[in-house]
């Protein structure tokens, strides 16, 4: 690949501020490294700040609608596109990319700089012994490929862009069937209004009023949490088997520990996260994987509204006898059976979502490089390509 141009040729490299700010429960959008995805910003739990905060953060630059955020470490070499109308400012190891428009696509920029070769780079000049991260003169630096023409820059963009809106719709459709099943736990096991309950009675128990017929075990009654197996990164030999840790997902691997479904619960480090893994998986030393003779949907979601608490005063922990003794409530028998009937097409549903999506990422990414490269020439093709201001 000839490399004619660097990116402080076609774009502003801005610094952010090398402080925190302060934050507010309400206001603007604070974007640091974690708020960084693959092309576009991830504002679950977001930080924010007030008026007065955005103006100071802002002073170098305001961020505008379609510029870019680069994470400088953790990961380094993240990038996002800020969508149209929203105003944000710089979180901390972050820098502003503001394209020259008359030159360069910011959609086209941003694939451009998240395909294997501009990520090879960024990784190749990272410095950091503990932690990687970019140094702002490398970035302005950064050798780019011959930008094709703007308009062939656009249907790049467009092709790619059309894959990243399928696969953020099929999310969006995955969050809500997550949301119903969560309702419908609440709604039959929290509020007791399962079907049938106006003829079942509430009896006293240690947690208060419960369905007659209902018990109120210990956790270790009924569920066995099982030590998982470590499992460096250098050990892990390619494949299809996710690895978890008490994050989720930590990598993949070609053996699996435990034989999928199953519950993870985070032991170290996340305490008490609680994950599901429709595949056989491997759970490493930092977790906990659930054994039980319970209907599994049940477990996973009771599971979520424990109160888990951290023992080990060096390192967060989870100690396993004192989760043995948490309160865990038994619904009987044709509650369980009828709510595993009702969540089973939800889970086949989300499964179905995420396969397609996974394809759709597979696909995208490899057209990617060949699009960049020129490999699959677009600039006589009729593609209907976005006004600057729609996304």
């Amino acid at each position: 690949m000839r490399y004619l141009v660097i990116l402080n040729d076609i774009a502003n490299v801005v610094d952010c501020e090398h402080k925190t700010a302060p934050t507010e429960k309400t206001g603007y959008p604070s974007i640091r490294t974690p708020n960084i995805g693959r092309g576009r910003l991830i504002l679950a739990g977001v930080n924010r700040v007030s008026k007065k905060t955005y103006e100071l953060w802002a002073r170098r630059a305001i961020p505008q609608t379609h510029d870019l955020i680069l994470a400088r470490e953790a990961p380094v070499g993240n990038v996002a596109i800020i969508p149209n109308g929203l105003k944000v400012c710089l979180g901390q190891r972050t820098v502003l990319i503001q394209p020259d428009r008359k030159n360069v696509n910011p959609h086209y920029l941003t694939y451009l700089l998240l395909g294997n070769e501009i990520q090879g780079r960024f990784k190749s000049v990272s410095t950091g012994a503990t932690v990687a991260h970019l140094n702002v003169r490398d970035i302005r630096d950064l050798p780019l490929p011959e930008l094709p023409p703007l308009e062939t820059q656009r249907k790049i963009a467009a092709i790619l862009s059309a894959y990243d809106d399928l696969i953020e719709n099929n999310l969006r459709r995955i969050k809500i069937l997550e949301e119903m099943a969560q309702r419908l736990y609440r709604e039959w096991f929290v509020h007791f209004r399962f079907p049938g309950h106006e003829k079942v009675r509430l009896v006293d128990s240690s947690l208060g009023k419960i369905p007659e017929g209902w018990e109120v075990a210990k956790l270790g009654d009924v569920i066995e949490l099982a030590y998982g197996k470590g499992l460096k990164a250098s050990e892990r030999i390619p494949g299809e088997v996710p690895v978890y840790g008490s994050g989720g997902i930590v990598g993949f691997h070609n053996e699996s520990l435990v034989t999928g479904a199953g519950i993870i619960v985070g032991r170290k480090g996340n305490v008490g996260s609680v994950n599901w893994s429709d595949v056989d998986f491997f759970p490493i030393d930092t977790v906990f994987y659930v054994k039980t003779k319970l209907p599994m949907y049940y477990v996973f979601y009771n599971l979520q509204t424990q109160n888990f608490i951290n023992t080990d005063a060096a390192v967060p922990g989870l100690s396993r006898n004192s989760a043995y003794l948490l309160s865990f409530i038994v619904p009987g028998k044709n509650a369980l059976q009828k709510f595993e009937e009702m969540i089973q097409p939800i889970f086949a549903q989300i499964r179905n979502l995420k396969s397609r999506d996974e394809n759709l990422r597979q696909t995208r990414d490899l057209l990617l490089p060949r699009l960049i490269s020129g490999e699959l020439d677009v600039s006589e093709l009729a593609i209907k390509t976005a006004n600057e201001n729609d996304k």
